[in-house]
């Protein structure tokens, strides 16, 4: 009995311009996402550095502790939306 090889079926040929529109979709969700890390960064040392010199109440250094979270959830999204294009 003859074994049967798999036909590997390869995608159709892309245009020029589907090419582009990936790329910049790809190049879109890396920048948002590096932008949403820059402004983690930021919110993170807004946080500490309120909790170290004391000039806010602890419960309430909890506000830009969401809000960082919220944007390294931004950032990580974006990045994976970008590596699953």
């Amino acid at each position: 009995m003859a074994a049967t090889s798999p036909t590997v079926t390869s995608a159709p040929p892309q245009s020029a311009w589907a090419r582009l529109k990936r790329t910049l979709k790809v190049l879109f969700y890396e920048v948002a996402g590096a932008v949403f890390a820059v402004l983690a960064l930021a919110w993170l040392n807004l946080t500490i550095r309120g909790y170290l010199t004391r000039d806010a109440a602890k419960w309430f250094l909890a506000i830009p502790l969401c809000v960082a979270a919220m944007f390294i959830f931004f950032a990580v999204s974006s990045f994976y939306r970008a590596r699953k294009l």
